[in-house]
Parts: structure tokens; sequence; C-alpha cells
């Protein structure tokens, strides 16, 4: 058994995305969070910038190497996180661009988190509403726990506790449906282990509402 769970902890690796032009938002501090829950989870981590790659590339406009490396990297990874400010009661435009170069196919058999922050509660459907129809445009399986913030949820820059449960649940999710796909996708014995970790439960986070600056 112990040789086993090894293996299965080296199996998946996980790619966090940050759809935000800032790297001090508080949706890139929560991918942050996501990505430190996977790894105590035994998987392997990394984290695309988009704002750092070049917009042309983005856009399709000319090819780059670095644009080439990061969507060969999303399709090597098992699970895949994407995070993003609400702009325009959706997800952001570099999220957008990125998206628009996978193909319809680019993540199927992964399994996505969804993160996203806001400036009120009443954005938190970006999760259902934006971010499910993105990962399932491209064939990913979407955790049931989705990741929503405002800025009352956050003290200091740091996630209040409400969100870090959240993000532990979605991190369990994405690990227990990645085993099932990738490591035992036929073992009864494992598809009935941690049930209680992909049961129903509500999308978005219910945090109070606030004024969010910059998400």
């Amino acid at each position: 058994m112990g040789d086993m769970n090894a293996t299965t902890r080296t199996a998946l690796t996980a790619i966090g995305i940050s759809g935000s032009p800032s790297a001090r938002s508080k949706s890139r501090a929560l991918l942050e969070h996501a990505l430190a829950a996977l790894a105590e989870r035994g998987v392997a981590v990394s984290l695309i910038d988009l704002a750092s790659l070049p917009s042309d590339a983005l856009l399709g406009r000319r090819r780059s190497d670095d644009v080439e490396e990061a969507l060969g990297r999303v399709r090597t990874a098992t699970i895949v996180v994407a995070s993003t400010p609400v702009y325009r009661a959706t997800y952001s435009g570099l999220l957008k661009v990125f998206f628009d170069l996978l193909p319809v196919d680019g993540l199927a058999e992964k399994i996505a988190v969804a993160i996203a922050t806001g400036g009120s509660p009443a954005h938190q459907l970006v999760i259902d509403h934006g971010l499910r129809p993105l990962f399932g445009s491209v064939g990913a399986v979407t955790a049931p726990t989705g990741i929503y913030g405002t800025d009352a949820g956050f003290e200091n820059g740091v996630p209040h506790r409400a969100l870090i449960a959240r993000i532990e649940q979605a991190a369990t999710e994405a690990v227990t449906l990645s085993h099932r796909i990738h490591v035992h996708p036929l073992d009864p014995t494992h598809t009935a282990v941690s049930d209680d970790a992909v049961s129903s439960v509500p999308s978005a986070a219910g945090v109070p509402s606030s004024t969010l600056g910059e998400s």
C-alpha cells in the first residue's frame, strides 16, 4: 500500500494560471494558497503568470516560445487551477485570450478548479456562469467547490478561514477526481473512497459584501 500511495502522489501535477494583470492581486493570493494545498496533498505544482507573457503572442498575432511553453505545461498537467478578478461581470481578458489558444479538447481528462475575486457577492455567479463553461469548452471536469472572495474575505492581504476552508475542500476534490481518472480509473474500491470529498456543495463562497479596489 505504501508503494502504491507513493506512485499516486507523484502521478499528479497541477498548473496554476493567474489571469490577473497584477502579481499582488487577491485572486493571485488565492491561487497560491490553492497550489500550496495541492502540494500538501502530494501534487507537483507550478504557476503561469499570464501578465508576464507577450501580449501579441497571447492574441495569436505571432508565435512565442514563452507562450508555447506555457501551453505545453497546461497540456501535461492533470489539474488546472485558474484564478481571475471579475471585470465587467466575467473573467479577465488575459484568461480569455489564453484559453482561446487551447484546442477544443485541450483540457480533456483534466480536473479544473475555479477561483475568482470581485467587488461584491453578486459577482460570485462568475464561477458557475463564467469559469465552469470556460473550462467545459475545452473538455475539463470542474471540481464541485469554487472559490470566490471579496475584500471582506481578506485581512491585510491574508484570506479568512472561510476562504481557506473552501480552498482546502476544492484541493481535496481535485485530487480525488484526478485519482479516479488517472490513477485508479477502473478500481471500484478507489472510486468508493472519499465520496464525501466530491459531494454536492455551493460553488462560490458566501463572503460578506465590500468594495474591492483591485482583485
